[in-house]
């Protein structure tokens, strides 16, 4: 019998979205107000006994229409809220209209009920590849008073608890309105929900995703993005817990915005402990005109539940953004070995460099070469030629071509650099097309690292710089693409649009940095292709449905990286993180750490190397050379298998994961310690994710150990000796 995962009962009023793992529930309340009941563990069934309890608040006025004093849209939990009708908290919506009013009152209209998830146009999202994995609710709710309509739309997949939201709006009246504000999702929550925490990922360049968790205390706390990018600053995603929570077991929802600008997540406790979460794009500098007969579609949010902890969350993040985000050729392929010539060169390279380069590379076993920033235009330094995406001439002796089929001829893969969404002011782009840029009439734009912003929003714009990059990909055989996105945005006013329509501009940009990659991936599939904005500065779901893999950040630094990758994992999958070896003394923090460790702490992401391989020692390419081989034979395992998290660095000394096949049949531990004591403690750190009934041999040791002895007993930490030590234990199943 064919299971219904999303039901509507005339009796009780209730839609209920349910799978083997996670129930949704949401009941329409007497007068159309649509009530948020439930989002948590699986229910077969809701009998409708647990109806929301009503008390006269004081100050908590009337729903509109209603004398029933103790029911109140500001204390109702509801799905979707809106400015204007006696509701304090923080809206979901705030539309004005031509006389001024900013008022509105929505309630329930109708609903459909379709197979599959439909195709948001435009943006970045979650998919299905049959109908039958998904199942999509759209619940339409309508002012009172005006011909303006809500689509809530929420679709649940089968086989995984997750579900994702969205809202577009539609303006059927005879008159233009303007969205101030319009989130993509609002979830309400009583008290005994118990989730009195939250987790985010704050940061900065160089520190990106670092993990904070926060009580979440009476009043409004946000967690945002104002840079025009899902940013360094503040990632695109949270998690609600309960302060019992731990990577193994608890409640957790965490929450994906699947976009690459401007966000926003508000959290509201309000004066009876419940919660309000809303997330979207943030209302900061925005608003769109809406014309009679015209539509706003917002980004989606991807929500997963878990009731086993982080991890559990993770994993189920990580397999969807992997299985159904990610798109194209590359998304289920091994991501090659490179090397970058960034670090080993800068700007100051030539032929005889590059090839130098590429021969050792080629004898190391490593399988591409990436050739970064300096190629084009004619640029020396980072003050001059972007927007000029042509050779440099002069620059390599026998141009790109040359360098590519060089690269080819010694059997590896070439790929190149590009930053296609600025421009500088020494550039033949900006002497033709001045206009081009981010600006505000008769004000000089802000410069930031001596580059500007292209308006992307503006087709011709995007239709320029396409073509450029169109005539070196149909000249050059190139295999792979790192798209790099330098400044944050700033001087955001667009020359294309009027003066009523310029809180659109930030969202038009972002909308037209997806046409125009959406363009190239779709004419150039067999190029892999990796997001970069100074390192993790777009890091976000919305860039990976384009690019199946991003360089979380500019920082190598082994260390370092040990946290960020730590704290990226929280809500990404390894394969779309990139982690490479570098020189040392590092060139970020001066800190100098061991081959060893550096590789150690590399290829627990999509590996590769960021130094100059012809300034190593024979014994450090000997190391190089076995790091190559090692990790060509667990590549599967580190980017495809599940992933969790031992022993956290943001607690202690001591940094533990692990990679376990989908098959149980292979592990792989690292395990790392920062500083050394001289009189150490002993620690152990217990393994997760084996059979507990089968038997492992550790590859290097050919110790045997049985899977539940691993899990219970745990395995002692090496006696390290020294600072920035790091071992693996590879287990294979006997």
């Amino acid at each position: 019998m064919e299971q219904n995962f999303i039901t509507f009962s005339e009796t009780t009023q209730t839609f209920h979205l349910h799978n083997n793992e996670i129930s949704y529930i949401i009941k329409i309340e007497e007068d159309g107000v649509l009530n948020h009941l439930y989002f948590g563990k699986a229910m077969k069934h809701y009998s409708g006994h647990k109806t929301y309890p009503r008390r006269d608040r004081g100050f908590s006025g009337n729903v509109p229409g209603n004398l029933e004093r103790a029911y109140s849209k500001d204390t109702l939990p509801q799905e979707y809220s809106t400015h204007g009708s006696m509701d304090y908290r923080l809206p979901a919506t705030i539309i004005r209209r031509e006389n001024g009013s900013n008022l509105h009152d929505f309630r329930y209209f109708d609903y459909q009920i379709k197979t599959g998830k439909p195709k948001l146009e435009g943006l970045p999202q979650a998919y299905v590849m049959a109908e039958k994995e998904a199942t999509t609710l759209i619940v339409v709710l309508k002012d009172r008073l005006q011909e303006i309509y809500l689509n809530l739309t929420y679709t649940i997949y089968h086989e995984r608890p997750i579900i994702t939201r969205s809202v577009s709006i539609v303006n059927q009246t005879d008159e233009s309105i303007t969205l101030e504000k319009i989130a993509s999702l609002q979830l309400d929550l009583r008290n005994d929900a118990h989730y009195d925490e939250v987790i985010s990922l704050p940061g900065a360049h160089l520190k990106e995703r670092q993990i904070s968790r926060e009580k979440i205390h009476g009043g409004i706390q946000s967690f945002e993005s104002r840079r025009g990018a899902s940013s360094h600053h503040m990632n695109s995603f949270i998690a609600l817990v309960n302060h019992n929570t731990t990577e193994f077991s608890g409640p957790a929802i965490g929450m994906h915005f699947v976009y690459s600008g401007n966000h926003a997540f508000q959290l509201e406790k309000d004066q009876i402990e419940q919660l309000r979460v809303l997330v979207g794009i943030n209302d900061y500098n925005f608003s769109w005109l809406l014309a009679a007969n015209e539509s706003f579609q917002t980004p989606e949010v991807i929500l997963a539940y878990s009731d086993q902890g982080l991890n559990k969350m993770s994993s189920t993040l990580h397999h969807l953004l992997r299985e159904r985000v990610a798109r194209g050729e590359h998304q289920y392929k091994e991501r090659p070995i490179l090397v970058n010539n960034w670090e080993a060169t800068y700007f100051d390279f030539d032929s005889k460099k590059i090839e130098e380069i590429v021969d050792e590379a080629a004898a190391l076993g490593i399988e591409m070469f990436v050739l970064d920033d300096g190629w084009f235009g004619h640029r020396d330094s980072d003050n001059s030629s972007l927007g000029d995406w042509f050779e440099y001439e002069g620059k390599l002796k026998e141009g790109l071509k040359g360098i590519a089929d060089y690269v080819h001829k010694k059997g590896l893969q070439f790929g190149l650099w590009f930053e296609p969404e600025m421009i500088s002011l020494d550039s033949k782009l900006y002497q033709k097309h001045p206009d081009y840029l981010m600006q505000e009439p008769n004000r000089t734009p802000s410069s930031s690292r001596d580059q500007h912003l292209l308006d992307m929003g503006r087709k011709e714009v995007r239709q320029n710089i396409e073509q450029q990059i169109c005539a070196i990909l149909d000249e050059v055989e190139i295999d792979y693409i790192k798209w790099d996105m330098n400044r944050s945005l700033s001087d955001v006013y667009s020359l294309a649009l009027s003066e009523r329509r310029q809180g659109e501009a930030s969202h038009r940009h972002i909308l037209g940095v997806y046409e125009l990659i959406e363009n190239l991936i779709t004419r150039y599939p067999k190029i892999l292709w990796e997001g970069c904005s100074g390192g993790g500065g777009r890091f976000d779901a919305g860039f990976l449905y384009y690019m199946p893999q991003s360089w979380p950040t500019d920082n190598t630094d082994a260390v370092e990286r040990l946290k960020i990758q730590y704290g990226t994992s929280l809500a990404y999958p390894i394969s779309s993180m990139t982690a490479h070896v570098s020189a040392v003394p590092n060139h970020q923090t001066g800190r100098i750490t061991s081959l060893k460790t550096r590789g150690a702490v590399a290829m627990s992401g999509v590996f590769g190397y960021e130094l100059d391989l012809t300034e190593l020692s024979e014994e450090e390419k000997l190391i190089v050379k076995e790091q190559v081989d090692y990790y060509q034979k667990i590549r599967p395992l580190i980017q495809f298998g599940e992933f969790y998290r031992l022993n956290s660095p943001f607690e202690g000394n001591l940094t533990a994961w692990m990679f376990v096949s989908c098959d149980q049949a292979e592990a792989v531990v690292l395990m790392a310690r920062t500083l050394a004591n001289a009189q150490p403690v002993f620690h152990e750190v217990f393994l997760t994710g084996l059979d507990k009934n089968a038997c492992y041999e550790e590859q290097i040791t050919k110790q045997r150990y049985f899977g539940d002895e691993l899990m219970n007993l745990g395995v002692n930490v090496p006696d390290f000796y020294g600072d920035f030590q790091t071992t693996f234990i590879h287990l294979k199943k006997v």
